[in-house]
């Protein structure tokens, strides 16, 4: 899909069809986030430092399983 990139106000920005947002699954307010890789700029709907906090997260509560249920009771 090609996308321009036009002026808003005294900045530059790409307006998304929505069609596009549709497959996001993105409206008006949400975040987009952009990663570089080998091939170029990727647009996603992935936080990769939330996931990085959720492994940790999860790591955690693996290794503590006991101390959590009781923490629970």
């Amino acid at each position: 899909m090609k996308l321009k990139i036009t002026a808003i106000g005294n900045s530059a920005g790409v307006i998304l069809p929505k069609e596009l947002l549709a497959r996001l699954r993105l409206d008006k307010g949400d975040e987009l986030y952009a990663l570089e890789t080998p091939d170029g700029i990727r647009l996603t709907t992935y936080d990769p430092d939330f996931a990085a906090k959720m492994e940790v997260a999860e790591r955690i509560m693996r290794e503590d399983r006991e101390l959590l249920r009781m923490l629970a009771q």
